[in-house]
């Protein structure tokens, strides 16, 4: 939407009903509602998509990155109805999309692949016998997948058959397909992908690549342009590749052509195969835009119009390092499970030359669970990799979400890795550094428990000194709040609660601030409360600034990046003890269940698969809490469930 304004064009938004309020409505030119919240009867509705076209007399449709954005038929209704499709003509969709296909059609473009059976024989047993003569582990994908959907990778032959069943599930109800393609797993490779566009008139051009080999279940998680240490000919022989795999399908505009590069060797000579071709534009598409100058959605309009490509291939250069990250609600602490809720506080480094935040959120919105659960993607520029990631550590660190759980602290974990530092990456580096990358969930440290108590207490003078301005008697001894004591020094008590225990900071009240008494570590504290939300403390001779949002809850502290939530003791709350949901095993988010796995009466050991939940786009595999029985299934394939139901009740076996 800014490029065509940037371009003097109208841009007409279509919107959901869970997306009534969302960022790309507010700046589109006008947004016409196309229905309910889940994306089958909105978003991958193409009659209503083309019905809100014609109604706006849009003469063109951009279909972003997923829904319809790679499907054929949909390109071709587009056609039908004498609207342009901003993307490559449905053949090459179709070409490309069927990845069994294009891999035949990579071989005879003298296109390098990856060994594997490509075949349209979808039985399960001609499957099976290909897996087991490729040699595990092998790589089962969804046809028409992408974005880490359908996938799984298979270590052994009796793990064969789940996995088939789940990438096809997944295929179904991501993208309406459940074939599957299956290829060999290679043990250390990188992702590398490169840019192509090209155009109506013959010409075809490569802008580098991007280095995507930073992923979590198949799904990327940092992207850089260009790749570290790639040397000048293999970029030179990927692009070659790359342009010859676009003109083999006739294709038009924007696309992506993945390569995965074995590295067991090294990377000097890696040799490089054919993955697939993403015919869209991809999420990532900013770090290249920031190394080549080029507004890639601009030329998308001006090759959708007919114009010829705006650079020849010895007119495109690389200029600096670009990173991004995207950052996901999700819990890092729980499996990386998709966290939904309001987003309470939503603020991010201050864009310019070196920084860029592509966003569809605003503070106030809700994440909901019908959809991806990307928030944001920060991405940073600077002349070389090591300056562009020190960019990136210091923009993460000010970056701040508040009312979901995020993956922050994950990604500024990754930034500061020694050896992502070092670019010694592949595909394998999260699964490899995960202990570090997600350490286990401890105490909040001093300095935010400092803070916190500070915020609460600095908030009950602020109530305090209010409510006696508005009273009759200012000068009572009840609006005082400085824990006064008889023949000795005023004290009092904070309870917080942190990490699930209750940490009790005693607080006396001296000339100019408050002494807390933290794990045994006796501070001077002092500060004021500014803006609602931001605290400037003096914590022992240092000052420090930070974020503060007090709730009834509890506090959230924001500092350094780093997000504690910390809660205040209720006396009151803890004396309700409420047992509901004890003996069940809870859905620990809002999705629909796809698949039960066991029955009533069940014995089951502890991990046993129970019942498959998708949300988010992703599924989600319940399992047994401990050694137990299965007593009771709650709920039926194609039921919707909230968070915290019970799904399965259950009893744990007797030692």
């Amino acid at each position: 939407m800014e490029t065509a304004r940037h371009m003097g064009i109208r841009s007409v938004a279509v919107y959901s009903d869970a997306d009534a309020t969302s960022r790309h409505v507010s700046k589109a030119d006008e947004a016409h509602h196309i229905g309910p919240s889940p994306a089958t009867q909105s978003y991958l509705d193409a009659d209503k998509v083309l019905a809100a076209a014609k109604a706006s007399g849009a003469r063109a449709v951009h279909p972003g990155y997923g829904f319809l954005s790679e499907n054929a038929a949909f390109a071709e209704a587009c056609e039908a109805a004498g609207i342009i499709f901003v993307g490559p003509p449905p053949s090459a969709i179709r070409a490309m999309g069927e990845k069994h296909a294009a891999k035949a059609l990579m071989v005879t473009s003298g296109v390098p692949v990856v060994p594997g059976y490509h075949e349209e024989n979808q039985d399960d047993a001609v499957l099976r016998k290909a897996a087991d003569e490729i040699g595990y582990p092998v790589l089962i994908k969804a046809t028409s997948g992408g974005g880490g959907k359908g996938m799984r990778r298979v270590n052994k032959g009796d793990e064969f058959a789940d996995a088939l069943a789940g990438a096809r599930r997944e295929g179904k109800n991501s993208f309406g397909d459940d074939r599957v393609l299956i290829e060999k797993y290679l043990e250390i490779p990188r992702h590398i992908e490169v840019q192509v566009f090209a155009d109506n008139h013959g010409n075809a051009v490569y802008l580098f690549e991007r280095d995507c080999s930073l992923q979590r279940r198949h799904q990327k998680v940092i992207e850089e342009a260009p790749a570290p240490d790639l040397s000048p000919d293999i970029r030179k022989a990927m692009g070659e590749a790359a342009v010859k795999a676009a003109l083999a399908i006739g294709y038009r505009g924007a696309g992506t052509i993945e390569f995965i590069v074995d590295v067991s060797n090294g990377l000097a000579d890696a040799p490089f195969y054919f993955m697939e071709m993403n015919t869209r534009l991809q999420v990532e598409h900013p770090v290249t835009e920031l190394i080549t100058g080029v507004d890639l959605v601009e030329w998308q309009l001006r090759v959708a119009a007919g114009e010829p490509l705006p650079l020849r291939q010895e007119e495109l250069s690389i200029t600096g390092h670009a990173l991004e990250v995207r950052i996901y609600a999700e819990n890092p602490d729980k499996g990386f499970l998709p966290s939904t809720g309001r987003l309470k506080r939503l603020r991010f480094p201050a864009a310019g030359p070196h920084v860029r935040i592509d966003t569809g959120v605003e503070e106030g919105d809700e994440v909901t669970p019908f959809y991806d659960p990307m928030i944001a993607k920060l991405i940073v520029w600077d002349e070389d990799r090591t300056r562009a990631l020190r960019r990136l550590r210091r923009a993460l660190q000010q970056t701040e979400v508040v009312g979901v759980k995020t993956n922050t602290a994950f990604l500024a974990r990754i930034a500061v890795n020694e050896d992502f530092a070092s670019a010694n990456l592949d595909t394998g580096f999260i699964e490899r550094h995960i202990a570090e990358l997600v350490p286990e969930p401890g105490a909040a440290p001093v300095r935010a428990l400092a803070i916190a108590a500070l915020a609460v207490l600095l908030d009950r003078a602020d109530e305090a000194a209010f409510n006696a301005h508005g009273n009759g008697d200012p000068t009572s001894p009840w609006h005082q709040v400085h824990g006064w004591r008889m023949n000795d020094d005023g004290h009092d008590e904070i309870k917080l609660v942190d990490a699930e225990e209750i940490v009790a900071i005693p607080v006396r009240y001296v000339t100019g601030g408050y002494e807390l008494t933290i794990a045994d570590k006796t501070l001077i504290v002092n500060g004021e409360l500014e803006d609602e939300d931001r605290i400037v403390a003096n914590i022992d001779g240092v000052r420090i600034v930070a974020t503060v949002l007090l709730d009834d809850g509890g506090v959230t502290v924001i500092d350094a990046g780093h997000v504690h939530q910390i809660g205040i003791f209720d006396v009151l709350a803890a004396a309700e003890v409420d047992d509901a949901g004890t003996g069940g095993v809870v859905a620990p988010l809002p999705g629909k269940v796809v698949a039960v796995l066991t029955e009533a009466g069940a014995s089951v050991d502890k991990g046993t698969p129970l019942m498959i939940v998708e949300a988010m786009k992703m599924e989600h595999t319940i399992t047994a809490p401990a050694d137990g029985v299965v007593d009771e299934i709650h709920f039926e394939i194609g039921d919707a469930v909230d968070e915290g139901t019970v799904l399965v009740a259950f009893s744990v076996a007797e030692d």
